[in-house]
């Protein structure tokens, strides 16, 4: 399901921000204008045989450490592109969205994407974008808050 799609279906305001082609979510914020630390990108990790989504700021680099010791689990690491690809085929590979549940993927989010009122993040694409309100994004998510990066 396209994400665009289901925040229609659930009547959540949203706006599309096509733009050209970027693959770091840095990129994306400086060809939309938009501070990196509004701009959430995802990160697929695989603990054990699961997998997780860590979301957080384009500026912010994954603390491995903090996600080891929050799930408890000696063994994180970044999963592959091939995982990727098997775990999100209706995306663009490495454009995944921030909404792990739609793929049955636990999401921690790092909190401090909480601290603005916009999220802007790629819609499973490398070539458009969406912003939503945050509350907006939190509410449909749920995801696990915590600081996951540095």
């Amino acid at each position: 399901m396209r994400i665009d799609e289901m925040l229609s279906s659930r009547h959540v305001h949203f706006e599309s921000l096509h733009h050209r082609p970027t693959f770091t979510a840095n990129r994306m914020a400086q060809v939309l204008h938009v501070p990196g630390k509004e701009v959430a990108k995802s990160v697929l990790l695989r603990s054990g045989g699961d997998y997780v989504l860590v979301v957080l700021p384009a500026t912010h680099y994954v603390d491995m450490e903090r996600i080891r010791r929050r799930l408890g689990e000696e063994n994180v690491e970044m999963a592959s592109e091939d995982e990727i690809a098997h775990m999100f085929p209706d995306c663009e590979p490495g454009a995944m969205p921030p909404f792990g549940s739609l793929y049955d993927v636990p999401t921690l989010m790092d909190s401090s994407l909480a601290e603005d009122e916009e999220i802007v993040f790629e819609n499973q694409s490398h070539a458009e974008a969406i912003r939503m309100r945050f509350e907006d994004y939190d509410t449909l998510e749920h995801p696990i808050k915590g600081r996951f990066s540095y």
